[in-house]
């Protein structure tokens, strides 16, 4: 059995209208200013003020960052990091999808470490305490909260670079089901779909343990009974409920375990091509699914259990890769690189670009050329 050493470093909030309580979390650190860093779309969305009410509620004093986008680059945490310099807060607050999240700790490695962002590429860089999160999902896809990492690309080569350290750990986790309510559905599709990636390939890797075994099988159990009733439904709050644990769990799972081919093949597509994420992982994933079921079809069938009676361990990996391709037509996603106007040509320069993911290095079965040819063939 595989040894883990993990620490639950985050406190989590999980329930209807938890962000009410977010001042009086807050004011347990007693900061003098708190920065709430969130994305444009969720001043519209309502969360933004329900935030910055609850937070003056409890006589905190606000200043806000909106300046980036989808998929954080290092500019725009240098954005951030030059905002917070003028405000000097004490306590970040990270509201929104994963995008939200990850500027806001990337912020938080340079604005407490100095530097530049890519200083804190790799594992356990930083070189003092970071400020207290806290972070507040609205998107039920990344897991963020639940890590330690920020996931930033580089603003000119476009390479996604995973910065982690234990101490970027969010303080505080608020899981509210009623701020995912308001995901446009193509949204709660493309993060959906990239929550239940991660419970799968979480189950595989090589760092496979018992804690994220336990963390990822449950997560792809509330997943799978949630993914397709939330997005025919908005007022589905038990669905919602579901998904938005069964993130959580999957991104407790990335914690200990890492991913796998799926997310190396598909960061190539979002920096090359600006596919989102959800959608490059979704359609890469049932091709993973039968290389790696090749040698480790008992694997998935265990997961399986969690949704249907078991399938016979040699049937699973296939069985599995039709119900994610089914999944992702019913949600309106492509299949293959065709249906995304990607030629057969790429694949040579998206194969080389794969190789170089670190999240590919925890495969079960290691990447080569050969391999990752015949998964991006696979989709074509």
């Amino acid at each position: 059995m595989q040894p883990f050493d993990i620490s639950n470093r985050t406190r989590v909030i999980f329930g209807e209208g938890t962000l009410s309580r977010l001042g009086e979390l807050a004011a347990e650190f007693r900061p003098r200013c708190v920065l709430l860093v969130s994305d444009p779309g969720l001043i519209e969305a309502g969360h933004f003020d329900a935030a910055v009410k609850s937070l003056t509620r409890s006589g905190l004093h606000v200043e806000s960052f909106h300046d980036f986008a989808e998929n954080p680059t290092s500019d725009m945490v240098d954005a951030g990091v030059r905002r917070a310099a003028e405000v000097k807060p004490d306590l970040l607050v990270g509201l929104g999808g994963g995008s939200s999240m990850d500027c806001c700790k990337g912020i938080n490695f340079v604005y407490s470490c100095g530097g530049t962002i890519h200083d804190y590429q790799g594992v356990g860089k930083a070189t003092t305490d970071l400020l207290p999160m806290i972070a507040v999902p609205t998107t039920t896809g990344t897991g963020s909260e639940a890590q330690s990492f920020a996931l930033i690309s580089d603003a000119t080569t476009h390479v996604k670079m995973p910065c982690g350290d234990p101490r970027a750990a969010c303080r505080i986790a608020i899981l509210d089901p009623i701020l995912t309510a308001t995901q446009p559905q193509r949204v709660a599709a493309l993060t959906g779909v990239d929550a239940i990636s991660h419970a799968v390939e979480t189950y595989v890797t090589r760092r496979r343990n018992p804690m994220s075994i336990t963390y990822a099988r449950r997560a792809f159990g509330l997943l799978a009974q949630g993914f397709l009733r939330s997005l025919k439904n908005s007022n589905d709050f038990e669905a919602r409920s579901q998904m938005q644990l069964g993130a959580h769990f999957a991104g407790m799972a990335i914690e200990t375990s890492m991913l796998g081919a799926a997310h190396a093949t598909a960061n190539p597509l979002t920096a090359r091509y600006d596919i989102v994420h959800g959608q490059a992982v979704g359609m890469m994933l049932p091709a993973v699914i039968r290389m790696n079921g090749s040698l480790h079809a008992e694997w998935y069938a265990e997961l399986l259990g969690e949704v249907e009676r078991s399938s016979a361990p040699h049937d699973a990996p296939e069985r599995l890769a039709q119900m994610m391709t089914q999944w992702l037509q019913d949600a309106g996603l492509a299949c293959s690189l065709s249906e995304l106007s990607i030629p057969e040509s790429a694949i040579d320069a998206l194969v080389e670009e794969a190789l170089q993911q670190w999240t590919g290095t925890f495969n079960p079965i290691p990447l080569d050329r050969e391999n990752v040819r015949r998964l991006y063939e696979m989709v074509a």
